[in-house]
């Protein structure tokens, strides 16, 4: 009896792993059973259905969780802040008046993105295009290499070998216009999700690449045009088996991702200006944290005294490092020094950069960001206008919104463009003329200063500044040290570019502002409480 129960108890064991092993080879890496849904079904607090439960409908229900951090990024905590001008108004441009305002939680790049990173973005696009004879849009993503020249400096070096060779792989790419940045987001978009659902299962490895890179043209992998049922795709072998755990109404397994699946990441695109600013000041809470009582630790509802650059004041002289040791009196950043002084004396560089530095060098700012002061100059998505309206928006304020809608014309099934990319137009104001949260689709000259709010900006007769005009930050290698604080911007068309622009990635957060894997939660928390009878 007793070497019975042993035997059937093994055997257990032995299902039990190879139930767990059905599991991990049904969605690889990403889900699985065992994880994603609970072992007892859950039930609707409204209808008292059952969610994943094959026997009543299978509504597929995924438990909460928190929203992953896709490749190059990292977490950053929103929180109120004051935006705008640190230092005097040298420039006399008074275009960043201080005012207190708040940004959600989002993720941003750590470093500024490289030469190696856009090159492999050429490089997909001339085996996706470029073989389908779509030379065009290859050509239009070019950098232009010949922002390195001027007519009394010696920089053809750089005019030829900045961008390709090996020695400035990890330096950040320039002579990118605001339009070529915002395409790489998208593209950067559609490749993480890609590899995503490859990983996942619901794409086969092989038939994908193969068909992709060997002039796909517009029939490429787009998360959106995906998600809408206009891309068509070879499913992974595992997805099609019994085991998948995401099922139709019928019980059948589900070849495709929804949103609902929490599996695909968000959209890569450029940070707005607050979350620069924000982000580039890293603040995180320097005091003791209190314990309240029936509460978890919180901190103290303050913000740090306001910062000049992108990095601490405890221990720092403004760009140079004061406290005793090893790094005493050394440069912070990459920026001019002075007039004809880029990096300093032989034998002791104080920045050690002529022109840019790698991405990930100097030391990072609280939220573990690098060169968010000098190196590059950074695209953000706003529109630049000379002053910040007191009507903007204080939580999470943007300028250049334009509402847009899909195109239906051609019907379904005809939904994308020549880039795969799925079709929009623009709403129109009378569309949106008896909603209650906007009444005007294009908003980019909404509420900028005149009594109408339809100011015309006469481009190259009165002045630069056009609907065009995107707002650039952060100072670089070629700077003076005012251009470095967060809080100063300038501008330059969306279709210009020079030696000094670079540009890094952003992605929304979703849901709660903190992340769920961290050790211990700040704000606000209240147990739960029962009635008493």
């Amino acid at each position: 009896m007793k070497t019975t129960y042993t035997i059937n108890f093994s055997i257990m064991k032995l299902l039990s792993f190879l139930g767990n092993a059905a599991c991990f080879l049904a969605i690889m890496g990403t889900i699985s059973s065992c994880s994603i849904f609970s072992k007892k079904p859950e039930k609707s607090s409204v209808t008292g259905w059952n969610y994943n439960d094959k026997t009543q409908g299978n509504f597929s229900v995924m438990k909460p969780k928190d929203v992953k951090t896709a490749p190059g990024l990292v977490f950053v905590q929103g929180g109120t802040f004051t935006m705008g001008a640190t230092q005097e108004d040298v420039m006399a441009d008074w275009n960043n008046a201080p005012r207190r305002v708040t940004v959600n939680s989002f993720f941003i790049d750590k470093t500024e993105v490289a030469n190696v990173h856009y090159r492999e973005y050429l490089y997909w696009l001339e085996n996706v295009f470029g073989t389908a004879g779509m030379d065009t849009i290859v050509a239009a993503a070019y950098p232009d290499t010949n922002v390195w020249r001027s007519e009394l400096s010696f920089n053809e070096p750089m005019v030829e070998y900045y961008f390709r060779h090996p020695a400035f792989n990890y330096y950040p790419v320039v002579g990118i216009t605001w339009k070529q940045a915002n395409d790489f987001c998208i593209w950067r978009t559609d490749r993480v999700n890609e590899v995503t659902a490859i990983k996942s299962g619901f794409l086969d490895a092989k038939t994908q690449i193969k068909k992709e890179l060997n002039g796909a043209g517009s029939d490429n992998f787009n998360t959106k045009a995906y998600l809408m049922g206009e891309y068509q795709a070879t499913p992974g072998k595992q997805v099609t088996s019994k085991s998948n755990p995401l099922k139709d109404a019928q019980g059948r397994p589900r070849t495709t991702i929804k949103v609902e699946d929490g599996i695909l990441y968000g959209d890569y695109r450029l940070p707005t200006e607050a979350e620069w600013e924000y982000a580039a000041y890293g603040y995180m809470m320097q005091n003791p944290q209190r314990k309240m009582k029936g509460s978890a630790n919180r901190g103290e509802e303050i913000i740090a005294n306001k910062q000049v650059y992108a990095w601490k004041n405890e221990g720092y002289d403004n760009l140079r490092y004061t406290q005793k040791g090893k790094l005493q009196g050394q440069f912070l950043a990459n920026f001019k020094r002075g007039a004809g002084d880029n990096m300093g004396v032989a034998g002791g560089l104080n920045d050690n950069a002529a022109y840019t530095a790698e991405v990930d060098s100097y030391y990072p700012n609280g939220f573990g960001l690098y060169n968010m002061s000098g190196n590059v100059n950074e695209w953000v998505q706003d529109v630049f206008r000379p002053t910040m309206n007191a009507n903007e928006d204080d939580l999470n304020p943007f300028r250049g919104n334009i509402f847009t809608k899909t195109d239906m014309s051609a019907g379904q099934g005809n939904l994308r463009d020549d880039k795969g990319r799925i079709k929009t137009l623009p709403q129109t104001n009378d569309e949106v003329k008896n909603r209650l949260n906007y009444q005007k689709a294009y908003a980019i000259d909404y509420l900028d200063g005149d009594s109408s709010s339809s100011a015309q900006y006469n481009f190259g007769i009165t002045t630069l500044i056009s609907d065009k005009s995107r707002v650039y930050k952060g100072g670089s290698w070629n700077d003076r040290p005012y251009w470095l604080s967060p809080g100063t911007r300038r501008y330059l068309d969306e279709n210009e570019s020079n030696n000094t622009i670079g540009f890094r990635c952003a992605m929304s957060h979703f849901g709660s502002p903190e992340t769920t894997s961290a050790k211990s939660k700040s704000g606000l928390f209240f147990p739960t409480r029962r009635n008493k009878r």
